[in-house]
């Protein structure tokens, strides 16, 4: 039988981007994760898609699984051979248990690997907008649980007397529920009650809470902010620095609810896009793009090519289906020959140059109007034969506009929007529940389904602010009274995430 290995790894404190390479390597191995509930999911999609998933741990301090039955797991996955990744919180090695899970896994004869992890403080005192030890103020930083019961419960008792004289930076984990306790018995053994403090709630995470103080007060106002578990305790005079250093909460998306409603295949772009900007995107797709139209026809019209003047392509999901249906005929760019082609917008050229066709037409603007000019300018079209592959339900203003200029327009539909199974669970509550910020939609059609899904999940679609990608949406959107406030001047999707964040940056709650 195949020998198991086990990865015992650090996820970090949160934020996916901050896994290690060596992490991931671990977790593109695994045939089975054995994960805390803190670990960002985001960081399981590193996972091979037919790796097992297992939750085991804890939430706050609900045991859901004894650490014997953790051990247990992890010795009997790596006894049947598998490759096993036991994936937890931050760093491993910092009260993540390393030592009972590893020296189980030692006694029980299982190969090991530690794969260390960015350590909750480090992760929360650099998110805050502070450092953990600074020259001139903090040359220490000491790192504690606050588990731990000063009456001789699990393990020796915490010497607060002796950290309140050490000095430097203290850094308290697991600690919210004793931490008025703590902050007297830190002030009793020496710490001045002026003494800054911070707890950093869900560090790194998008809806990261920090919560200022002294010694003196941090209870009473973590009490009035309502701020619990999972939180570290910072204690020293690094906290001061957040007045000037403080970096995440100056982004003007940063945690913003973002609904995503592109195609299930189109949505990562723009979730990627948002997440740059330290915004939480929200996926639920309505929209789904399908081919479409008589295969026949198609195959005629594709077969053809090389037979008209102009090949028009007024969006990448044209391109995209062309070159399938294509494809799937045995043909590629060469079946174009001398036929010239257009293109609307830098996204749709690319999408064409990756094939191996470059556009002869790519107008300024990337709306239908342009497109007729740019056509108008750099050709005769009087007599002229023009392909326009094309969704179904598009808008007819190129096609009647060429054809009003003489050219003999061929309109082919090969693909179309359908409105998708409403799967997502998170996208349809936030929807339910208004906890959005904003809503994009990049087509006509995403507008419309929107609005039906609001009224069958009985949410108001006037409620929450819509970002639109160009004038089409907008005119849409308008029609169904929804209230519109962003639309780029560009019509892409890094113009459109630029003006979401001009939107939130002036205004006049930030």
């Amino acid at each position: 039988m195949r020998r198991g290995r086990v990865y015992l790894v650090g996820a970090g404190p949160g934020d996916p981007g901050l896994l290690t390479l060596r992490g991931r390597e671990a977790l593109r191995r695994a045939e089975v994760v054995i994960h805390d509930h803190l670990v960002h999911p985001r960081v399981l999609d590193h996972a091979p898609p037919d790796a097992e998933r297992v939750a085991m741990g804890k939430i706050g301090h609900a045991h859901q699984h004894s650490q014997e039955e953790i051990n247990r797991a992890l010795i009997e996955a790596a006894r049947a051979g598998r490759t096993v990744v036991r994936l937890k919180g931050g760093d491993p090695a910092i009260f993540g248990r390393l030592g009972q899970e590893a020296g189980a896994l030692a006694r029980a004869g299982i190969p090991f690997e530690i794969v260390p992890g960015v350590t909750a403080a480090s992760g929360a005192a650099a998110y805050a907008g502070f450092p953990l030890t600074d020259r001139a103020c903090s040359p220490s930083v000491t790192l504690v649980t606050g588990h731990r019961r000063s009456d001789g419960g699990d393990g020796p008792a915490i010497d607060w007397d002796a950290l309140a004289r050490a000095g430097g930076t203290l850094v308290v984990y697991m600690g919210v529920r004793r931490l008025p306790e703590m902050a007297r018995a830190l002030v009793q053994g020496g710490r001045a009650p002026d003494t800054p403090v911070a707890l950093v709630r869900r560090a790194t995470f998008p809806d990261q809470a920090v919560v200022t103080g002294t010694l003196a007060d941090i209870a009473d106002r973590v009490r009035e902010a309502g701020a619990g578990a999972p939180a570290l305790v910072v204690v020293g005079a690094v906290v001061r620095l957040r007045e000037t250093l403080s970096w995440l909460d100056r982004n003007p998306l940063w945690g913003k609810r973002i609904l995503v409603t592109r195609a299930a295949h189109q949505a990562g772009e723009l979730s990627a896009l948002l997440r740059e900007r330290w915004a939480e995107p929200v996926e639920l797709p309505l929209i789904e793009l399908r081919p479409c139209g008589h295969t026949s026809g198609v195959e005629t019209a594709l077969r053809r090519l090389f037979a008209y003047d102009w090949v028009v392509f007024s969006s990448v999901n044209a391109v995209r289906f062309t070159f399938e249906r294509l494809g799937a005929l045995g043909l590629d760019a060469r079946a174009f020959g001398a036929a010239r082609v257009c293109a609307v917008g830098a996204k749709t050229a690319e999408a064409l140059e990756r094939r191996g066709i470059r556009p002869d037409v790519v107008p300024a603007r990337y709306v239908a109007e342009a497109l007729v000019e740019a056509l108008a300018s750099r050709a005769e079209l009087r007599g002229a034969t023009v392909l326009i592959p094309r969704a179904r339900e598009a808008r007819e203003v190129i096609p009647a506009e060429l054809e009003r200029m003489g050219a003999r327009v061929e309109v082919l539909p090969i693909y179309e929007n359908v409105r998708p199974a409403l799967h997502p669970p998170e996208g349809l509550e936030a929807l339910r529940d208004a906890n959005l910020d904003m809503i994009t939609l990049a087509s006509s059609s995403a507008a419309r389904n929107y609005v039906e899904v609001c009224r069958e999940v009985g949410a108001d679609p006037g409620r929450v602010p819509c970002a639109v990608i160009g004038p089409a949406t907008r005119r849409t959107a308008d029609a169904l009274g929804l209230p519109v406030a962003v639309m780029p001047e560009r019509y892409t999707l890094r113009d459109l995430v630029d003006a979401m964040e001009a939107y939130f940056a002036a205004r006049p709650d930030r």
